[in-house]
């Protein structure tokens, strides 16, 4: 096992629900969008985080980077942790911690140039005269498959996949230490989704950096990462090695998620349909997250949370009933 480049401990996030009573000095009620969640990344490892859209795994992205205060929890950067860090204090290391946005393009100066907008990222950082500046610049590109007639493009100019590119270009030319990627290639044809992907990957063993990637698509994460954990509702349901999670699936959500997947590749197991939709999960919500959609879901299930917990080597599950 490698060493610990990030690691994340009991993280939990809340936001404050609005009129959810009809009384007018009600008390407030929050939301959980995450809820005691725990993982690690290792030095050079791709790590998929895989769940329904709205379920926690932006915001846990997103607080990796410092755009999401979390109200409880550690985030340990080579042991530092990134919560306790004020802003001035976390600057310094945002050159190491960058993220690819799944809606790159909206993120991008509309005015400026793609060369001018790469820049400015080398000279917020300090790093280069004019000459090396532009010199890197027209080497990120080459490396992310745009060619230097992009550096004096406008970002509305490119395409789908080239946003995506420049996006990872931008993520790559400070050569950070892990990039969080959120739902990268969700809006692409699946013949770019490959491209990508495989650029992806490429660059991630050429220069030896970490990656978050996060996706609802269980497809895609099986073809990326080394090790996969799978959120419901906030909380970590299931986490192992890649083929030990589609090889020997325990939680029934992971079950489910595997059911609805289109990928003719991922192996078909017999699981009770899902009934309705994703509860709204509030600080008076008791038992598994999962209980009200859970077709196994016992008494134990709906008064008691499980805890996510070793059931073999390199595989946890949060399941009462796993065995």
């Amino acid at each position: 096992m490698g060493k610990h480049l990030l690691e994340v401990k009991n993280l939990k996030k809340t936001y404050p629900l609005r009129g959810t009573s009809n009384k007018l000095f009600a008390p407030k009620e929050h939301m959980i969008a995450v809820n005691d969640m725990s993982f690690y990344i290792e030095e050079g490892e791709i790590y998929g985080l895989v769940g329904e859209s709205g379920c926690g795994k932006s915001t846990t992205g997103r607080a990796i980077v410092g755009l999401n205060k979390m109200d409880s929890g550690e985030i340990l950067y080579n042991g530092k942790d990134l919560c306790k860090l004020s802003d001035r204090e976390f600057r310094p290391l945002r050159k190491d911690l960058q993220m690819v946005f799944q809606d790159t393009l909206s993120a991008l100066n509309p005015r400026g140039r793609i060369g001018d907008i790469l820049e400015e990222t080398l000279i917020i950082h300090g790093m280069g005269d004019a000459a090396k500046r532009r010199e890197t610049v027209l080497e990120i590109l080459q490396k992310v498959g745009l060619s230097e007639e992009h550096y004096f493009r406008y970002p509305h100019e490119l395409s789908g996949g080239q946003v995506q590119r420049l996006g990872i270009a931008g993520a790559l030319i400070i050569q950070p230490k892990l990039i969080v990627c959120d739902e990268p290639v969700s809006a692409l044809d699946v013949s770019i989704q490959a491209q990508i992907l495989n650029m992806l990957m490429d660059l991630q063993k050429e220069l030896r950096i970490s990656l978050l990637f996060i996706s609802h698509d269980i497809g895609v994460v099986r073809y990326i990462s080394d090790r996969v954990g799978v959120m419901y509702l906030g909380s970590m349901m299931e986490e192992a090695g890649t083929e030990e999670l589609f090889e020997n699936p325990l939680h029934p959500y992971t079950k489910a998620l595997f059911a609805a997947a289109p990928d003719p590749y991922i192996q078909r197991r017999e699981v009770a349909a899902l009934n309705g939709e994703q509860p709204v999960r509030t600080e008076k919500f008791a038992g598994c997250a999962f209980c009200t959609r859970c077709p196994y879901a016992t008494e134990k299930c709906r008064q008691e949370e499980p805890k996510l917990r070793d059931v073999k080597s390199g595989h946890k599950v949060a399941c009462h009933l796993a065995e």
